[in-house]
């Protein structure tokens, strides 16, 4: 008897770790980690490569053509 209720208690314990609670805040962590690093790489090729320092500059050119 003593048993089986020990095996009941610890079957009950097992369902309650097993449940999926936080689920949903793991994810989000995960996906803004995941962000994060494609982040960090769209950072470092834009440093590295100056695209982004010649669009600017091109941008700049053109409206100030526009303008003169």
């Amino acid at each position: 008897m003593i048993l089986l209720r020990l095996l009941l208690m610890f079957n009950a314990w097992l369902a309650c770790c097993r449940s999926q609670r936080g689920q949903a805040t793991a994810e989000y962590a995960l996906i803004l980690v995941g962000a994060a690093a494609v982040a960090m790489l769209l950072v470092t090729w834009v440093t590295k490569t100056n695209r982004i320092s010649n669009l600017l500059d091109a941008v700049f050119r053109h409206i100030t053509g526009l303008v003169t």
